[in-house]
C-alpha cells in the first residue's frame, strides 16, 4: 500500500486542524451570541436552539458519512469538508442583509443554516479524522485521539482570544470569518498528502460485520453513556461563557474563565496515555465524572470570581477526558466496527449535544429566570417576556425574556439609538425596519420604569443561569454510575483489554 508514502505526522497535524476549525468557530460564536440576541431579538431558548442546530447537524453528519469512509476513503470527504466550511460562512454573513430585507424569524433560520452547514463540514472531519488517527496509531489509540482532540480547546482558545481582542472592534461576521485559517491549513496538507486505508478496509472486514459490533450490550451502554456526554460537556461548552459572564455580570470575564478552561484541556490532553496506563480508559472516565458533577454544581451556586475560578478549574479537568477517551475506549474494544462504529458513538454524543444539550441548558434558563422574577416582579416580568412560548420535550412551555428588552434597559436603551442611527444613516425611515421601530415603540412605554425593573432583570439572568447548571450537574452523576458499573463489568471478566484485529 505503499506504506513509506505515508506521512503520519503530517496527517495527524492536518487532522488536529480539522478539530481546530471547529473550536475556533465554537468559541467565536458562543462569544457573540450575546450580539444575535441583541441585534436580532432571540431569546435564550432560540439561541440555544441555534447553537443546538450546529450541534445537530454535526451529529446527524457523522453517522451518515461513517457509513462510507472506508468506501470512499479519507481524502475525498476531507475535500468536500474544506468546500462546505467556506459555503457555511457565507450563509451566516449574509444573515443582516436577510434580516432587513425579510425580518426576524428569516434571520433565525440563516443563522440555523449557516451554523447547520459549519456543522456539517465539522462532521465529515470528525467522521474521517477518528478512524484515520486510529488507523495511523493502531497501539496507542486513546493517547493519539486525545492528542488529535487537544484541537478543540486549542481551537477555543484562539476563537476566545481573538473574541476579546477584536469583539466590539470588528464586526460579528468579520470574528466569524477566523476559523477559515485553520480550514486553509488542513485543505493545503489534504489536498498535497496520500492518505491511508483503514485499519478495518485494510484487514478486509466486511460491512455485515461492522455492523454486527451494534448487536453487544457493550457498544449500546457506551453509547448511551455518550449521549450524557455530548449534554453535559458540548451542551454545557455552548452556553458556559454566556453563564459566567452573566454570573460575573461581565461577558468578558466569562470569555476569559472559558480560556482558561479550555487552555487546561489543551495541555492535559497531551498527557492522556501516562495517565490511562495507570488507571485504565474507564477509571479515567469515573474520575472524570464526580469532578464534572461536582465542579457544576459549585459553579451554579457561585457568587465570587475566586470560587467561580475554582469551580471552572474542576469542571475543565473533568470535561477533559470524556469525548476522546470513550472514542478511544470504543476503538480499542469494537476494531472490527472500523469507521462505522467509531462515527456512531461520536454522531449520537453530538445528536445529544444539538438535540438535547443546547436547547435543555437554554430552557432551563428561560424556566428558572422566568419564574423568578414572576415572584418578584411581576409588571417587570410582562415588559420584558418573549412574545412567543418556548418549549423543550415533554417540560411545560414558557415565555422567556427577550434578549433584545433586555439588553436595552442594561445600557438604558443606548445600543438602541445606534442602530436607529445606523438604520437612518442608509436613507430608510425607521418604519421600513419592523423589528426596530417596534423596539422604539416598546422602549417609549418602557423606559419610564427602566431603573425599578433593570435590577430584577439582571438578578432574573443570574438565577437562572446558576440553577441551570445546578440541575445539569445531575448528569456527570449519572455517568460516574455507569462506568462504576463497567469497572465491575470488566473486572469480573479479568479486567479492561485492548481488543487488536
Amino acid at each position: 500500500m505503499g506504506e513509506k508514502s505515508i506521512h503520519k505526522r503530517r496527517l495527524l497535524f492536518a487532522s488536529f486542524f480539522t478539530i481546530v476549525a471547529g473550536g475556533v468557530g465554537f468559541a467565536v460564536r458562543g462569544s457573540i451570541l450575546v450580539d444575535w440576541g441583541n441585534q436580532f431579538g432571540f431569546t435564550m431558548t432560540e439561541l440555544g436552539s441555534i447553537t443546538g442546530g450546529g450541534f445537530a447537524g454535526f451529529g446527524v453528519i457523522i453517522i451518515l458519512f461513517s457509513l462510507i469512509v472506508d468506501k470512499v476513503g479519507y481524502k475525498p470527504l476531507l475535500i468536500l469538508a474544506f468546500f462546505v466550511h467556506f459555503l457555511s460562512l457565507v450563509v451566516t454573513v449574509a444573515t443582516v442583509y436577510v434580516f432587513n430585507s425579510m425580518g426576524r424569524e428569516a434571520a433565525y433560520w440563516c443563522l440555523f443554516s449557516g451554523t447547520f452547514l459549519f456543522a456539517v463540514g465539522n462532521g465529515i472531519c470528525e467522521s474521517v479524522v477518528n478512524p484515520l488517527v486510529a488507523t495511523l496509531y493502531p497501539k496507542e489509540k486513546t493517547h493519539y485521539l486525545n492528542i488529535l482532540h487537544a484541537g478543540w480547546p486549542g481551537g477555543m482558545i484562539l476563537g476566545g482570544l481573538l473574541s476579546i481582542a477584536f469583539h466590539g472592534i470588528l464586526s460579528w461576521e468579520v470574528l466569524m470569518s477566523f476559523f477559515l485559517i485553520p480550514v486553509l491549513i488542513y485543505g493545503f496538507i489534504i489536498f498535497k498528502e496520500k492518505l491511508p486505508l483503514s485499519e478495518a478496509k485494510e484487514a478486509g472486514i466486511p460491512y455485515k460485520e461492522m455492523f454486527r459490533q451494534f448487536g453487544s450490550p457493550l457498544l449500546l451502554v457506551l453509547m448511551l453513556l455518550m449521549v450524557l456526554i455530548g449534554y453535559v460537556e458540548l451542551g454545557t461548552d455552548s452556553w458556559i461563557q454566556n453563564i459566567t459572564g452573566n454570573i460575573l455580570e461581565n461577558p468578558t470575564k466569562g470569555v476569559l474563565l472559558f480560556i482558561y478552561t479550555s487552555a487546561l484541556m489543551f495541555v492535559l490532553r497531551f498527557f492522556a496515555g501516562p495517565i490511562v496506563h495507570k488507571i485504565s480508559p474507564l477509571g479515567l472516565l469515573l474520575v472524570c465524572s464526580i469532578l464534572g458533577a461536582i465542579g457544576l454544581y459549585i459553579l451554579g451556586n457561585s457568587t465570587t470570581g475566586l470560587i467561580m475560578v475554582f469551580a471552572v478549574t474542576i469542571y475543565g479537568i473533568a470535561k477533559t477526558f470524556f469525548w476522546p477517551t470513550m472514542l478511544g475506549v470504543v476503538g480499542e474494544r469494537f476494531p472490527k466496527g472500523g469507521a462505522v462504529v467509531m462515527g456512531f458513538v461520536g454522531g449520537v454524543g453530538m445528536l445529544s449535544a444539538g438535540l438535547l444539550g443546547g436547547p435543555g441548558i437554554g430552557y432551563k434558563q428561560d424556566y428558572f429566570a422566568s419564574n423568578h422574577i414572576k415572584n418578584e416582579a411581576p409588571k417587570a416580568y410582562d415588559r420584558y417576556k418573549a412574545d412567543d412560548n418556548n418549549s423543550f420535550l415533554f417540560f411545560p412551555p414558557i415565555k422567556g425574556l427577550n434578549g433584545s428588552k433586555v439588553a436595552i434597559v442594561k445600557d438604558n436603551g443606548t445600543q438602541l439609538d445606534g442602530d436607529i442611527e445606523r438604520w437612518e444613516s442608509t436613507g430608510k425611515t425607521l418604519n421600513e425596519n419592523e423589528n426596530l421601530s417596534a423596539l422604539q415603540l416598546w422602549w417609549n412605554n418602557a423606559e419610564q420604569y427602566a431603573l425599578e425593573d433593570k435590577e430584577p432583570v439582571e438578578q432574573a439572568g443570574f438565577y437562572g443561569a446558576g440553577r441551570a447548571l445546578v440541575v445539569t450537574a445531575l448528569i456527570p452523576v449519572i455517568m460516574a454510575i455507569g462506568y462504576f458499573i463497567l469497572i465491575l463489568y470488566f473486572k469480573s471478566r479479568g479486567g479492561y483489554k485492548q481488543i487488536e484485529i
